[in-house]
């Protein structure tokens, strides 16, 4: 996708970063209604969200490599992540493509739930 560039890769497979992504942390960071601590704070905040959103592609693409599916890469944009991967030919594995996203998105939610209630958090 043009106007990316690679960050690094995970298993082989690069990552990459639009510009976009980067202007909206910029923008974050100079909010000068929130001061410097404000900005770091709001673009850690964002960095965070983005670990997630890479782990969530990430599900996706391991799959479609586990079935032999060619993984191009994941793109991180500021409207969330794409993995550009090849569809498998057999609609089941399509099906479990699709899902394993999802499925990681999941697994985040009940770790950091669980680790919520370990720091004493109500919720």
């Amino acid at each position: 996708m043009k106007w990316s560039f690679k960050i690094g890769s995970i298993f082989g497979i690069p990552i990459r970063i639009h510009i976009t992504f980067l202007l909206l942390l910029f923008f974050v960071a100079i909010n000068p209604h929130r001061g410097l601590l404000g900005g770091l704070v709001g673009v850690l905040f964002i960095v965070l969200v983005f670990i997630g959103v890479l782990l969530h592609e990430l599900g996706h693409s391991l799959v479609a490599r586990h079935f032999g599916a060619p993984v191009h890469d994941i793109i991180l944009l500021p409207i969330g992540g794409v993995s550009r991967t090849e569809i498998p030919e057999d609609p089941k594995q399509e099906i479990m493509m699709a899902v394993a996203g999802p499925v990681v998105s999941l697994i985040l939610a009940l770790f950091f739930f669980l680790f919520s209630i370990l720091l004493g958090y109500n919720l």
